[in-house]
C-alpha cells in the first residue's frame, strides 16, 4: 500500500526514502537556533524538519520532577537547573511553533511535529493545518491517544520502540478502527545509542508481513551505516535526530547525526534505493558492451580464402549474435572469404544445422582439421544472416551438408 504523505510526497516500495532530520528538542528551546537547524536539515538534502511539542505539563509527571532525575537526565547534583526547568526551557510554544512552520514554508522544507496531549494535536491540525501526525514510541500504547489522532483522518507515522508485538498489533487496529488506513510504521529501539545487536533491522520485514502499510526506521544509531542499510530491507521514511553541534548542551546532540552524517545518510539511502532496481532479469549493458566482452571467432592458424570447411566451436557461453546460440551451438558450416592470418577474426558466413545438439565430432570420421579457436577479441562480432541467405548457403554448401547430415543420419 502506498500513503500519499502529502502534495508532493508518496511512500510505498516504488518511492524513494523520505527522509525526516528529526531536531526534537537539539534547538534547546532558542528560536534562532532552530532555525539554523532547520537551514542545515534543508542543506543535507532532508525532505522535512520534524519538532516536539511537548510542554513540561505534557512529557512528565509531577513525580519525575520530584524525583530530579530520568534516565540518563541527572540533575539531582546541580544547582543551576532542575529537570522541571529544562524541559520548560526546551520547549516550544504555540506562537514559535506559528513562525517554525512559516520558515520551513519558506525555505521549502516539509514541517512536521510530534505531540504528546489532545491539545497539542488540536493545535497542529486546526492551525499549523499539518500534512501529518508523528506518535512518538512512548504513545505506542497510549491507545486512546492514537484513535484521537487517527479520527483527524490525516497520514500518520507510527513509531514501535518499546512495544512489544502484542501492543503494537492493538495500536494498529486501534488505528484502523476509526477508518482511518493511511498509517506508517516505523522500525525502532528506543536506545540512544544502541548497540549493534539492538537494532533488528529485520523487524522491518517482520512488519511488512504483519501489516499492509509502509514501513520505515526510527533511527538512533551513530553515524549513517545503518539507516543506509535499512532501505535495502524496504524503510521508505527514515528519521534520525540532527544536531550541528555534537557538543552542545542538550539532551540529544551527542547521539545526533551532524551535517555530514546527515548528508552522508541523505546520499547513501537515495543511492542505495536506487541501486535496489527492479527483480526482473534483463540485460542492461549495451550490446557495443556486451560485444566487447564476449568471444568471438578467429583463426587458429592461417585459412586460405574459398576454404568450405565443417568445423567445431570451443564456445560455452554466450552470443555472437542474435542468431547464434553458441552455448547450444556445436557445429557450423563456413565458407571462408577472406585469406585469414593467425588469430585474426574471420569473415564468415556461418550455417548452422537445425538438429545440432544430435551431432557428434567429425573429425576423426572425416579428417576435418580444426582450424579455430575463440578467444575474447574487442570490438568483434558476426553479422547475422536471415533465413533466405542461409537457404542459399544451404544450396552452395548442399554436398558438404549432405555429408554431415548421412554421416549422423540427420
Amino acid at each position: 500500500m502506498d500513503i500519499k504523505l502529502n502534495s508532493k510526497n508518496i511512500i510505498g516500495s516504488k518511492y524513494p526514502p523520505y527522509i525526516i532530520a528529526e531536531i526534537g528538542s537539539n534547538h534547546n528551546g532558542n528560536l534562532d537556533l532552530c532555525k539554523k537547524l532547520i537551514s542545515e536539515a534543508k542543506n543535507t538534502g532532508a525532505n522535512c524538519a520534524k519538532l516536539q511539542s511537548f510542554t513540561k505539563n505534557t512529557i512528565f509527571s509531577k513525580k519525575v520532577y520530584k524525583d530530579n532525575y530520568f534516565i540518563a537526565d541527572d540533575y539531582r547534583d546541580r544547582d543551576d537547573y532542575t529537570l522541571e526547568a529544562i524541559v520548560d526551557e526546551y520547549s516550544v510554544s504555540q506562537d514559535d511553533l506559528l513562525e517554525i512552520k512559516k520558515y520551513c514554508d519558506q525555505i521549502k522544507i516539509d514541517f512536521a511535529c510530534t505531540p504528546f496531549s489532545k491539545a497539542e494535536v488540536d493545535f497542529l491540525h486546526n492551525v499549523l493545518k499539518v500534512d501529518f501526525f508523528k506518535i512518538a514510541s512512548m504513545d505506542c500504547n497510549n491507545y486512546d491517544f492514537i484513535e484521537y489522532i487517527a479520527n483527524k483522518n490525516k497520514p500518520t507515522i507510527l513509531s514501535t520502540g518499546l512495544s512489544t508485538h502484542d501492543e503494537i498489533e492493538k495500536a494498529v487496529r486501534t488505528f484502523e478502527a476509526t477508518g482511518n488506513k493511511k498509517l506508517i510504521i516505523l522500525h525502532c529501539t528506543s536506545i540512544y545509542p544502541p548497540k549493534d545487536t539492538e537494532i533488528n533491522l529485520n523487524r522491518i520485514l517482520t512488519l511488512q508481513e504483519l501489516y499492509p502499510y509502509p514501513v520505515g526506521f526510527s533511527d538512533h544509531t551513530i553515524g549513517s551505516a545503518i539507516p543506509i542499510a535499512s532501505v535495502v530491507m524496504g524503510a521508505r521514511i527514515i528519521e534520525k535526530h540532527f544536531t550541528i553541534d555534537k557538543k552542545m548542551e542538550g539532551w540529544d546532540h551527542h547521539m545526533s547525526a551532524n551535517q555530514e552524517e546527515m548528508r552522508e545518510t541523505v546520499k547513501g539511502c537515495k543511492k542505495v534505493f536506487d541501486g535496489l532496481g527492479t527483480k526482473k532479469i534483463f540485460r542492461v549493458e549495451s550490446q557495443e558492451i556486451v560485444d566487447s566482452f564476449r568471444r568471438s571467432i578467429v583463426a587458429k592458424e592461417k585459412i586460405n580464402k574459398g576454404t568450405i570447411t565443417v568445423f567445431r566451436t570451443f564456445l560455452k557461453r554466450g552470443d555472437l549474435d542474435s542468431f547464434l546460440s553458441l552455448d547450444k551451438m556445436r557445429f557450423i558450416v563456413s565458407a571462408i572469404f577472406s585469406e585469414t592470418e593467425d588469430e585474426l577474426l574471420l569473415t564468415f558466413r556461418p550455417v548452422y544445422l537445425k538438429y545440432f545438439n544430435q551431432m557428434k565430432s567429425v573429425f576423426s570420421k572425416n579428417g576435418e582439421i580444426n582450424k579455430l579457436k575463440i578467444i575474447r577479441n574487442k570490438g568483434a562480432h558476426t553479422k547475422s544472416i536471415g533465413k533466405e541467405i542461409a537457404n542459399d548457403f544451404y544450396i552452395l554448401f548442399k554436398s558438404t551438408f549432405n555429408r554431415v547430415i548421412n554421416n549422423y543420419k540427420l
